[in-house]
């Protein structure tokens, strides 16, 4: 922990090394990767403490979203050639969903699940040799982690008024379905195409004329719009403005316009009223489609500071990226990446206790004045002439190492290879 804070911008073991008094990069990796600790109680240790400073049940919301890590090589657990999101681009790496519990414009990271690809899963052998408990070698989509996220969320008795989720959650039917049937308050987003009935579709088998097959498939004789083509949405005087939150700018004011719709998967016998809400800039960028099935008795400003609550997810991983070495890691382990991950979560419950805890005498307090304040007065290794030499001979001493490895395997490929 004291090396997650004081590593600098790399926060990998062998910076920690460097920095923290009494520590080393090899009882530091065994610690990671090869220690017995339970990974999973640590988190759930972290969601209870964090639910005890922000939990509420009707204030607070579970964000859900996902992240991705660029990495080399076919070893680290669950890597593959997927979409990363940080990079922007479809790149070798590994992808996993995590749950920010947030109140307010505070918030924390509460679990995770790494996502494992299905090139992974169909290859059991792989996923032994990184470690992979057998129950986990199943394929599941990144919306069915996001379902076991919420659901051990509320086994934890974790509070929390709504669920919100991007539009990476919104392309289908499926998560309004399964939250519905949970009975959880959403506010997904959805793309801009997303179709939906502005009136019930009223699903139906067709009457069956007695021979072949019975009919099995629902029809409708309603027509579907795309969300951004309604009506209503060209209509400016339909639309109202808002004042969402407090930021260092003055008040976020948008415009916002919702209307009841329904959605249906086309397989069920029924579709779900939910809520349409648009909200944009007041110059008409940024605009921004969600779904919600909250109380219709809630007025629209109460709607679009729940929409934009997911501000804060970005801000969560902002802050477990550039301050608490959420992608620094080096590991190549299921129980290490779990590790690291529970690590993090702790370190991020922290700052959020600090920054409560001296919320009245410093307000703007954020994560990087206490990583600076860390890094300052927590005991550091004192980096005088010996230990400069130090760190040298073993930076030299790892570097021969490698060489020497991978000499050994060209010779052992040009030999097989002969």
């Amino acid at each position: 922990m004291s090396g997650l804070m004081q590593a600098g911008e790399r926060k990998n073991m062998l910076h920690m090394a460097e920095v923290v008094p009494d520590s080393d990069n090899r009882n530091l990796q065994q610690f990671l990767t090869h220690s017995k600790w339970s990974a999973r109680e640590v988190m759930d240790h972290v969601a209870r403490e964090t639910d005890e400073l922000l939990g509420d049940s009707t204030e607070a919301c579970l964000l859900i979203d996902e992240s991705g890590f660029g990495k080399k090589g076919k070893k680290s657990v669950g890597v593959a050639r997927q979409w990363l999101g940080r990079l922007g681009k479809v790149d070798n790496g590994q992808v996993a969903v995590y749950a920010t519990l947030c109140n307010g414009e505070r918030s924390a990271l509460v679990d995770t699940r790494l996502y494992m690809p299905k090139e992974w899963i169909d290859d059991p052998q792989r996923c032994r040799e990184a470690g992979v408990p057998a129950a986990e070698i199943r394929f599941r989509t990144k919306d069915q982690l996001a379902f076991e996220i919420i659901q051990h969320a509320r086994s934890q008795g974790l509070k929390f008024g709504w669920v919100g989720a991007d539009a990476g959650y919104g392309k289908s039917c499926e998560a309004f379905y399964n939250l519905t049937e949970m009975g959880e308050t959403f506010f997904i987003d959805i793309p801009s195409a997303f179709s939906v009935y502005l009136s019930d579709p009223e699903p139906q088998l067709p009457v069956s004329k007695g021979v072949g097959r019975k009919p099995t498939h629902y029809k409708t004789g309603q027509k579907s719009q795309g969300a951004c083509s309604l009506d209503g949405l060209k209509k400016t005087e339909s639309w109202g403005a808002v004042r969402v939150r407090k930021t260092t700018r003055g008040h976020l004011k948008l415009r916002a316009w919702r209307r009841t719709v329904y959605v249906w998967d086309k397989q069920r016998d029924h579709a779900l009223r939910v809520t349409l809400l648009v909200s944009e800039n007041l110059d008409g960028t940024e605009r921004k489609y969600t779904l919600t099935n909250a109380p219709q008795t809630q007025s629209l400003e109460q709607l679009v500071y729940a929409q934009r609550q997911r501000f804060w997810v970005e801000r969560s991983f902002e802050d477990a990226k550039g301050r608490c070495g959420m992608a620094d890691y080096q590991v190549q382990k299921w129980s290490a990446w779990h590790h690291h991950m529970a690590l993090v979560m702790m370190a991020m419950l922290f700052m959020v206790e600090e920054r409560l805890g001296q919320n009245e005498d410093y307000p703007l307090l954020s994560c990087a004045d206490v990583e600076n304040l860390l890094a300052k007065f927590l005991p550091r290794r004192d980096v005088g002439e010996a230990e400069m030499i130090r760190q040298l001979e073993e930076s030299h001493k790892r570097r021969k190492q490698a060489i020497q490895s991978h000499t050994r395997i060209a010779k052992i490929r040009e030999k097989a290879s002969g």
